[in-house]
């Protein structure tokens, strides 16, 4: 073979010349990734159980999930945390393991111990992602003239930044750092104990008396004879403001007299939770941490990203504006590709 290449030069090189050309063309589609995809495959289960300590999280919920994930096909090992009103389970499989069938069959088996688990961490759900362990890049919304706290930042990200992001293609998982606004009931104990009451009683009022309901229409079929105009029933549903949080009676005296909330607690209107913030150069700031998929180019995402950032700045309150404190650079592999 080497005898009929040397006889042939002429044919050597434009063998030669056409695997260069192939070469060139192949090398502009190669992927270009931050990071290698050399780390093993994860998926994480996501806990929230409000107002329970890291113990009551592991040995009420983590434990619970950690039993069922035993023996799951190409499982290597299982790393758990758990904080004041969260957990996480995380999974790891061996590389190469097709981690969209894991997950189903994690979720499978996550349902046999559902019915188990306490009633407030069903009600908000568990969900499963598929990140990668390294955050890509930071997203920071701030507000320039100062007049708008944490939570004013971070209530505007979660309803308007978030799920935008979210929809970014590449992009496994969006973390506000930081909380939106809830209404905050902070329990007086001298006063629940005056009255002869629990937290649970002023919680049960509340979950009866701020309800949504459906309450029907007048005239429905079959209406009555000469019934010409039907109309649906509108009520008050779900309480809005402090003030009518404090009027929800939570006991009624036998002399007539009743016990409302503003009796035994203070409402006010606050973060949903104090336990997480963000700064950048000691202002406050809401920021957005990123992750990438599995299998998704980390540059392509964060030039995603920031495109989508940019098309959502149009639409901020005056003095709120974003940065990206910390983005990949592109590496001189993908500045040649694009050549």
């Amino acid at each position: 073979m080497a005898r009929f290449f040397i006889h042939r030069p002429i044919f050597a090189w434009v063998i030669a010349i056409l695997i260069l050309l192939v070469g060139g063309i192949a090398l502009k589609n190669l992927p270009v990734a931050q990071y290698p995809p050399v780390a093993a495959p994860q998926i994480a289960f996501n806990v929230t159980y409000p107002g329970a300590s890291a113990q009551v999280v592991e040995d009420t919920v983590i434990k619970l999930i950690e039993q069922q994930m035993n023996g799951i096909e190409h499982l290597l090992y299982m790393e758990a945390s758990s904080e004041l009103g969260a957990g996480t389970l995380t999974l790891t499989f061996e590389p190469g393991t097709n981690v969209d069938i894991s997950s189903v069959v994690a979720q499978n088996r996550y349902k046999r111990v559902e019915a188990r688990l306490p009633e407030d961490v069903r009600r908000l759900g568990v969900p499963v992602t598929k990140p990668q362990r390294n955050y890509l890049m930071f997203v920071a919304i701030f507000s320039k003239d100062g007049k708008r706290n944490a939570t004013d930042l971070s209530s505007y990200a979660a309803a308007n930044v978030l799920d935008p992001l979210l929809r970014v293609p590449g992009v496994g998982e969006a973390i506000l750092f930081g909380s939106e606004y809830s209404m905050r009931i902070w329990l007086k104990p001298d006063q629940l104990t005056a009255y002869g009451l629990t937290p649970a009683d002023v919680k049960a009022a509340l979950q009866a008396q701020n309800v949504q309901l459906a309450t029907g229409e007048l005239n429905q079929a079959p209406a009555s004879a000469g019934a010409q105009v039907n109309a649906v029933i509108v009520t008050r549903g779900r309480l809005k403001t402090p003030e009518e949080f404090g009027n929800v009676v939570v006991r009624a005296l036998p002399n007539g007299a009743t016990v409302k909330v503003k009796d035994v607690a203070r409402v006010e209107l606050g973060a949903e939770s104090y336990d997480r913030y963000a700064r950048m150069n000691g202002q406050p700031i809401a920021a957005i941490a990123i992750r990438v998929a599995p299998g998704a180019n980390a540059l392509d995402v964060a030039k995603s990203v920031k495109s989508r950032m940019a098309e959502l700045a149009r639409f901020f309150p005056e003095g709120v504006d974003w940065q990206s404190p910390m983005t990949p650079r592109a590496s001189w592999k993908s500045r040649f590709s694009r050549w």
